[in-house]
């Protein structure tokens, strides 16, 4: 009975349909629930509402059928400013798009010589007569709308007005379905995909040949067996496309460098996740991310840690850059996101970190980091907890650099070096005996007062922060060291790229910065990742960067590590190239170790002091968590005075559950090897203990 049918919403009612948004990466039409609309322009199409960020999630999932794989152009395109209309119609639009399929909407299947006959196909609308695309016009009337909606600018609204890839007759006109496509390029897509377009730019970008860019793709194409897809039809032509492209690409897109900016920020809007300009009350932001590093950002972020790489060229870039990091499994660095800004990037964190994790959870509402590292104590600890819901570690690699390369520098005696390097740790540590800051600093200074440079230096850099450094060692949980080899290697490639000889007059232009991170840097990384996944192109690996110290640290045998446990002042590791050599290193176990290879002599971290870190965690005698320490005193002082109020007893027994979880996470990222391992008293019998103490019953 009628009576008893669905009836169809009007348009009216669109903004009571529910939201979808596929937990997935890419998504197409056959996800999602349509319904259809009743009366009006759209009457009889299909509608849905989805995430407005999604939109182009949802038109690569489009244009990715096996069927009838596509390409969707925008054929049309129309905005409108917020606060232009008075009373907007529900699905009134801020943004309407509309895309059609590649290989529509004109039809030159039957014309000769690329004469079209006019009353067989529907006139160009916008784009001339498409030159160099006529030999893939088949008539083809998929298209759909999309309307990010007036009132709800968060929501796209799509209107799919032709679902199926048909010509006017309804006869399928490309893909598998159509006979007439059969060992043709009109099976498959009518362009290369973004990803081998991402590949062969990042190929030339490094500088492989045209050459052996075709030979290498004959022999993937080969090795699956044969074409599959129009990936697989890449001609020597889309390769000079690509390098013509980036021959005549230059970063100057104006030469005002300010206005530069904006139209790379214009033309770049899908790699863009936060932009601010710079105004008298603003400073000026900018976050980066591309398609790649999202991908990267949603693998190996996931389920692990992310750690910030901060200030990078504060003295000779025109703004400083930020770098965010993930760790793939050989512990390589992988920059997921930049951030370049005319402020110090932590004081302004607000601003962008939501942007940057809101376009990672609209991506994957599941994906969650085991812990965020910060290099900069300044940063705002609580909006970086909030961002991400995940614990916060501070991470001494930023300190460690910058004290170890001034005491090679300004200091020549080694034994000296090695004693100072130990007490500058003791400085930062300086609340574990119970001393405060100026004590620990006015100590280490009669004791040294001979290294004047030193001291020059440390007062005027270290003076007006180490304060800030000293409280956060003291409130949050130190991370081991084996995450600063990789930040050191992605710190000495990035300063390699960007301080050559070839850009030193680049640098103080601000657009130079982000197209030489967006195109040479990242293809960097780009090649890294396909040369581990594929085995290709193993020659171009740059080992000094792609293996680091943490890596190679895995290959030095525990026998070849002398390490005596009941008197930790040094040990000795066997060189792995000359076996009648042996290094020495100072402070084992500890971030301010020392040791006395070329390479540490240089002021980095070498592959000694990482194994023997390593060995120090396993065997359970490196230095112990400052922050446990600190979450034990607090818990043995409530132990000493239970308070006498009830509610005040009631709040410290809550609090102490809470110190109780934050032990066992903190468990957790040492058993991962994140953290030095806890001291045995600082576990969860110690709370229980404290839970049921006779005193608080």
């Amino acid at each position: 009975m009628k009576g008893n049918e669905a009836k169809m919403p009007r348009m009216e009612d669109i903004l009571n349909l529910p939201v979808q948004d596929p937990p997935c990466a890419e998504f197409s039409a056959a996800q999602i629930k349509w319904v259809k609309v009743e009366g009006g322009r759209q009457g009889g199409d299909d509608i849905a509402l989805i995430p407005f960020a999604r939109v182009d999630d949802f038109v690569k999932g489009e244009s990715t059928k096996e069927e009838c794989p596509a390409n969707f152009r925008i054929e049309s395109r129309r905005k409108r400013p917020e606060g232009s209309v008075n009373k907007p119609r529900v699905d009134g639009y801020l943004e309407y798009t509309l895309y059609w399929c590649s290989y529509g909407p004109e039809d030159y299947r039957d014309s000769e010589a690329g004469i079209v006959d006019s009353f067989n196909t529907k006139p160009a609308s916008g784009k001339g007569s498409r030159p160099g695309r006529r030999h893939m016009m088949r008539g083809c009337l998929c298209h759909f709308t999309v309307k990010r909606l007036y009132t709800r600018p968060f929501l796209a609204l799509i209107i799919y007005n032709q679902r199926n890839h048909v010509d006017k007759t309804g006869a399928p006109c490309h893909g598998i379905l159509d006979q007439d496509s059969v060992g043709t390029r009109a099976m498959y897509a009518p362009r290369i995909s973004e990803e081998l377009r991402q590949k062969v730019m990042s190929m030339l970008y490094i500088g492989i040949s045209l050459d052996n860019i075709i030979q290498h793709h004959m022999e993937v194409v080969q090795n699956h067996g044969g074409p599959h897809n129009r990936d697989d039809f890449l001609t020597r032509n889309d390769v000079r496309n690509m390098e013509r492209v980036i021959h005549n690409s230059s970063h100057e897109l104006d030469l005002n460098d300010e206005c530069s900016v904006r139209m790379w920020v214009q033309r770049h809007q899908k790699h863009v996740f936060f932009f601010q300009d710079n105004s008298d009350s603003e400073p000026f932001v900018l976050g980066i991310q591309t398609d790649w590093q999202l991908q990267q950002m949603l693998r190996y972020g996931h389920n692990n840690y992310i750690t910030s790489h901060s200030t990078f060229g504060l003295k000779k870039l025109k703004y400083p850059l930020c770098s965010l990091l993930v760790f793939d499994s050989t512990r390589n660095a992988i920059p997921v996101a930049w951030v370049i800004t005319s402020c110090h990037a932590g004081q302004y964190i607000h601003k962008w970190m939501g942007s940057l994790v809101e376009r990672i959870r609209t991506k994957d509402p599941r994906w969650k980091p085991n812990a965020f590292l910060v290099d900069d104590p300044s940063f705002e600890i609580s909006i970086v907890r909030e961002a991400f819901q995940c614990r916060v570690l501070l991470c001494l690699w930023h300190v460690r650099r910058a004290w170890l390369r001034s005491l090679l520098k300004r200091c020549c005696n080694f034994d000296v070096q090695r004693e100072m390097f130990k007490h500058l740790g003791r400085i930062l540590y300086c609340t574990k005996s119970g001393s405060n800051v100026v004590d620990a600093i006015e100590e280490f200074m009669q004791i040294f007062v001979d290294q004047c440079a030193f001291m020059d230096y440390f007062r005027s850099q270290w003076f007006p922060k180490i304060e800030l450094w000293v409280n956060g060692v003291r409130t949050l949980p130190v991370a081991s060291q084996e995450p600063h080899a990789a930040i050191e290697s992605y710190h000495l490639r990035l300063k390699s790229k960007l301080f050559n000889e070839l850009h030193a007059n680049s640098p103080l232009r601000v657009d130079w910065l982000i197209h030489t991170l967006t195109t040479e840097f990242h293809s960097l990384y780009w090649i890294d990742q396909y040369i581990v996944e594929t085995g290709y192109f193993e020659n171009l690996r740059d080992g000094s960067f792609s293996t680091n110290s943490w890596y190679r640290a895995l290959h030095i045998p525990d026998i070849d590590v002398l390490l005596d446990e009941q008197n930790l002042q040094l040990a000795k590791v066997i060189s792995q190239t000359g076996r009648s050599l042996a290094y020495t290193i100072w402070n084992p176990g500890s971030e301010f170790s020392l040791c006395d290879c070329p390479w540490s002599r240089l002021g980095n971290l070498c592959k000694h002091i990482i194994k023997v870190a390593i060995l120090c965690k396993n065997r359970q005698v490196a230095r112990p968590l400052l922050a446990a320490q600190v979450y034990r005193q607090a818990l043995l002082t409530l132990l000493q005075n239970p308070p006498d109020d009830p509610l005040v007893l009631d709040h410290a027994i809550l609090h102490v559950a809470r110190l109780q979880q934050d032990i066992k996470g903190l468990e957790d990222l040492s058993n991962s090897g994140l953290l030095h391992p806890l001291p045995p008293e600082t576990n969860s019998q110690l709370v229980d203990n404290f839970l049921l103490s006779p005193h608080l019953h």
